[in-house]
C-alpha cells in the first residue's frame, strides 16, 4: 500500500497559486498592498518566502496607505508594516489620502472612496517602480462575502462569478485559501499583525454580510455556505471566459471608435451600429453596451444598459438619451453615438439636430 502523501503546507500552496493561477513570471517586479492586518502580513511574508527559497526572483515593493480614518490605530499599523519590511529587506512606500473628503466630493460611500484612493496609490507606485502587477490579500472568505454582496446589489452573471486570481494588473494569490489557515500559519510563524476596528463597524454593508448574514446562513441553512458560494463562482467564471470571447467578437462587429479630434472636448465618440447589434442575443447585447459605457467612462448601471438597448431596438431617429455627467447618446437610423459634447459634466440642452 502506497504511503499517503502529507498535506501541502501553506507556502507550497501559495507558490503554486502565484506561478500558475496568478501567472507571475520568474523575474518580476511586484507591488504588495500591506495594511498591517493578518491577510496582508501573510501575503508579504509568503512572497518574501518564495524569493528567499530561490524559487522566484521577485523585486518586491510594499505599499501602506493611510486613509485618514483611524488616527488612533494607523501609527501602530504603519510601525508593524515598517518593522516587517525592514526585517525582510523590502522597500516600503507610504501614502496619505483623504477618504472622507473624496467620499463627499464624489458622493460615494466611505468604503468606495477608500478603495478608489487606495488602488490609485498602488497603481501610481507600480508605474513609478515599473511593476507589472499588484498583489492584494483577498482570501477565500473575502470571495464568499463578495459574491453575496454582488447578489444583494443585483449583479449579473459576470459579477456573481466573483473575483479572479488575476484581473489585469491585480493578482490575488490567497484567494483560494481560508482565513483560518492563514491565521494558524501566522501564529505558527509568530508573525505580528494588527486588527482594524472598522472591520467590526456594522454601518458598512460588507461587515453586516460578514458578521450577520453569513453566520445566519451557516447556522440555519447550509453549514458549508462559503464553500458553496465559491463553487458557484468558479463555475460561473468558466462560463464567463467563453462569454467574454463571444462579447469581444460581437464588439468588433458593432462598436466603432471615432478619433478624439471628432469633438472639441477631446473625449472622443463611440458608435453602436444598430442592425448587427439588434441581431445579437440579449445576453451579448447587455455585455457589449456595458463594455461600451465603461470604455467611454460612463456609468454602466443596469437601467442605463436597458435604456441603450431599447434605443437601439426601437428608438426614434434623431432622439437622444441623457445618461448623466454630460454623456449624450444620439439615436440615428443606422447607429447610436455616445459622446461628451461639453466634457464630463452635467449640462442641459439638445445636442443632435434632425438629419
Amino acid at each position: 500500500m502506497r504511503k499517503k502523501e502529507p498535506l501541502p503546507t501553506l507556502p507550497r500552496v501559495f507558490f503554486q497559486e502565484l506561478t500558475t493561477s496568478c501567472q507571475v513570471a520568474q523575474k518580476s517586479k511586484v507591488v504588495v498592498a500591506v495594511s498591517g492586518g493578518p491577510d496582508s502580513m501573510a501575503l508579504l511574508h509568503l512572497l518574501a518566502d518564495a524569493c528567499k527559497r530561490g524559487k522566484l526572483e521577485l523585486e518586491l515593493t510594499a505599499v501602506w496607505v493611510d486613509h485618514g480614518l483611524r488616527p488612533q490605530e494607523t501609527p501602530a499599523e504603519e510601525q508593524t508594516v515598517r518593522a516587517a519590511t525592514e526585517q525582510l529587506g523590502i522597500p516600503c512606500i507610504t501614502h496619505q489620502v483623504d477618504a472622507a473628503s473624496w467620499s463627499k466630493e464624489q458622493k460615494i460611500s466611505l468604503e468606495h472612496a477608500a478603495r478608489d484612493l487606495r488602488y490609485a496609490a498602488l497603481r501610481n507606485t507600480a508605474r513609478e517602480v515599473g511593476a507589472a502587477c499588484i498583489a492584494v490579500a483577498h482570501t477565500a472568505d473575502d470571495q464568499a462575502e463578495e459574491i453575496l454582496l454582488r447578489v444583494l446589489r443585483g449583479s449579473g452573471r459576470q459579477g456573481v462569478a466573483g473575483m479572479q486570481m488575476r484581473t489585469r494588473d491585480l493578482i490575488r494569490p490567497l484567494l483560494n485559501i481560508d482565513k483560518s489557515e492563514i491565521l494558524a500559519w501566522l501564529t505558527e510563524q509568530q508573525i505580528p499583525f494588527c486588527l482594524d476596528s472598522s472591520n467590526q463597524d456594522l454601518r458598512f454593508l460588507r461587515n453586516r454580510v460578514r458578521h450577520q448574514l453569513l453566520p445566519f446562513l451557516q447556522e440555519h441553512f447550509e453549514q458549508g455556505i462559503k464553500k458553496s458560494l465559491r463553487k458557484t463562482a468558479d463555475s460561473l467564471a468558466v462560463d464567463e471566459d467563453l462569454l467574454a470571447q463571444f462579447t469581444a467578437e460581437a464588439e468588433q462587429n458593432t462598436v466603432k471608435e471615432l478619433s478624439a479630434e471628432a469633438n472639441s472636448t477631446g473625449t472622443g465618440t463611440l458608435q453602436l451600429v444598430r442592425h448587427p447589434f439588434c441581431k445579437l442575443h440579449p445576453a451579448l447585447q447587455r455585455r457589449v453596451v456595458e463594455r461600451l459605457l465603461w470604455k467611454i467612462g460612463g456609468r454602466a448601471g443596469y437601467d442605463h444598459i436597458l435604456l441603450v438597448i431599447q434605443a437601439a431596438d426601437s428608438g426614434r431617429t434623431n432622439s437622444e438619451l441623457h445618461l448623466g455627467q454630460g454623456l449624450r447618446v444620439g439615436v440615428f437610423r443606422d447607429r447610436l453615438e455616445f459622446s461628451y459634447p461639453a466634457g464630463k459634466k452635467a449640462w442641459q440642452g439638445r445636442l443632435f439636430q434632425a438629419e
